[in-house]
């Protein structure tokens, strides 16, 4: 019996001086492979850092910087969408990921039931009027970020959504008084656009005037502009999606949704 024991014992005394010798291999190695590890993410890193700043915007760095976030909502948390990391921290702006684009779209587009259904309270009120019936409905799902008459850029923009002194959404709200006017709009809503404006909206507002020819006169004055890059698929029986270039940048691009509403003479 003893014997037995002593012999499993010297068996596994055995298996433990060959897995001995190969921890010892690895464990010799792994300060080189660790340092490949960190070369291979470093460099890596510093690609991604040079592509970022090849883009030419003028972000600041700085050391206390946490990673860019998505603006959060009141009834709707969307997940915040990371850019791809970087070396260096960069300093965090706030930018709207599509699906709270979408939401602010819903919101103001749900003014079109409630002048539906109020008709009486809507035909006397002019463009200033009716942009704070859409502010208070933006202002009840985005906690009082939304302002009106707001100095953007070179001028005044009629809605404009701030998320920590940066802006992430702009509106213009017009009554269609023709395709001239609505060029107009369109060359004023650049204006007012910085390079941080990604996401805007004009809000037509039509009285009395015949919804095909609007809608027609929209499209064709959006197409026909200099700064028009291409249509994007968007289902919606009142409005239009595209996208523009930047003035200032003809690589830069942001969307423009346009939506009209029938407004009761």
């Amino acid at each position: 019996m003893r014997s037995s024991v002593e012999r499993v014992l010297d068996e596994i005394e055995q298996y433990l001086g060959l897995q001995r010798a190969m921890i010892q291999a690895y464990n010799q190695g792994l300060a080189n492979q660790t340092a490949q590890c960190i070369d291979q993410r470093r460099t890596r890193l510093l690609a991604q850092s040079e592509r970022v700043a090849a883009l030419g915007i003028p972000v600041k760095r700085r050391e206390d910087a946490p990673k860019t976030y998505a603006v959060p909502t009141v009834q709707k948390k969307a997940a915040p969408k990371l850019p791809p990391a970087s070396a260096m921290p960069f300093k965090p702006e706030p930018t709207w990921a599509m699906e709270q684009y979408e939401q602010a779209l819903r919101i103001m587009q749900d003014m079109a039931v409630v002048m539906e259904r109020s008709p009486e309270a809507f035909k006397s009120m002019n463009e200033e009027a009716l942009r704070q019936h859409f502010l208070v409905q933006l202002n009840g799902q985005f906690e009082g970020k939304a302002t009106g008459e707001t100095f953007n850029m070179s001028g005044k923009t009629d809605i404009l959504l701030r998320e920590a002194d940066r802006n992430v959404f702009i509106a213009e709200c017009k009554f269609w008084k023709g395709p001239k006017a609505f060029k107009e709009a369109i060359d004023q809503l650049l204006r007012y656009t910085t390079w941080r404006d990604g996401k805007t909206a004009i809000l037509i507002f039509n009285r009395g005037i015949d919804t095909t020819t609007v809608m027609n006169g929209i499209d064709a004055q959006v197409k026909e502009h200099p700064n028009f890059k291409r249509a994007v698929s968007w289902s919606h029986e009142s409005g239009f999606r595209y996208v523009l270039r930047a003035n200032d940048d003809a690589g830069r691009e942001l969307f423009l949704t346009v939506l009209v509403f029938h407004v009761p003479a």
